[in-house]
């Protein structure tokens, strides 16, 4: 700056051999020092905010720079490190808030429970049946005596005869018999018939059976095409009559002897 100035001074100087210095020239060479001492403070102002942020850039720049695998790696433990503060905080006010206004709650709800429905003795502790029952004075002659809750729940205990008995063995109940019907022979087969229900649907059915089969076959045939024997019978269409069955007769006993339909009909209920 004072080179700047010395500078500066010799360039206004007035010249000439011989002139004298005069007051205004004086004034003059005064102002003209100050204006370049402002000029010179407002560029060094300028400029020197610009030279420092420069250097810093240059000193940033020429510092090591941190990996993005270390960068990403320090910001997951950060993560890891507010999650775990969160959760112990979570978990905390959960054991020592919540969980305690949850279970007071529970049990006044309970407490209303029992004591709307007159189970007031859940409440309390209790006493084994038969305790501290001698103490208490016994029911006397004109004087109501006091019952303890022990005495009125044994009592109470006390079901009548018929409830506490021992149901008698019931008898086992009858096995469900099982309809197995015989494989159904060939059509080739010696003394082979083809029978058809009709029942009351509207639907047929057909099946070869052998004329040595049991005739009680065809009613173990129609109950398992769902019509019981105790509601339906087999009837033969012309003339109409129902077909008399049993164990001990054939197909050809009773007059199966010839491919023919028989009907599935209601029975006639007796008088």
């Amino acid at each position: 700056v004072i080179v700047c100035v010395s500078a500066a001074a010799l360039l206004l100087w007035p010249g000439g051999s011989g002139s004298i210095l005069g007051l205004r020239n004086v004034v003059l060479l005064a102002g003209r020092l100050f204006l370049v001492l402002a000029l010179l403070t407002l560029i060094s102002s300028v400029v020197t905010p610009w030279i420092r942020s420069y250097s810093l850039t240059q000193t940033r720049s020429s510092l090591v720079t941190v990996p993005e695998d270390e960068k990403e790696r320090r910001q997951r433990l950060a993560r890891k490190e507010q999650q775990e503060k969160l959760s112990e905080k979570t978990s905390h006010y959960l054991e020592n808030v919540i969980k305690p206004r949850e279970e007071m709650k529970l049990r006044k709800q309970e407490e209303h429970f029992y004591r709307m429905t007159g189970q007031n003795w859940k409440l309390t502790e209790g006493q084994r049946l038969g305790e501290d029952e001698s103490m208490v004075p016994e029911c006397g002659s004109g004087e109501m005596g006091l019952e303890t809750p022990n005495k009125e729940a044994l009592r109470k205990r006390k079901l009548p005869e018929h409830v506490v008995k021992p149901a008698p063995l019931s008898e086992p109940a009858q096995q469900k018999k099982v309809l197995v019907l015989p494989e159904e022979p060939m059509e080739t087969a010696e003394g082979v018939v083809t029978v058809a229900l009709r029942c009351p649907s509207g639907r047929v059915f057909r099946r070869r059976f052998l004329k040595s089969f049991c005739s009680q076959v065809l009613l173990d045939w129609m109950m398992k095409l769902g019509y019981h024997a105790a509601i339906y019978a087999l009837c033969i269409p012309y003339p109409r009559r129902q077909l008399e069955v049993g164990d001990n007769l054939t197909l050809e006993h009773v007059g199966v002897t010839t491919d023919m339909v028989l009907i599935v009909d209601e029975r006639i209920p007796s008088d």
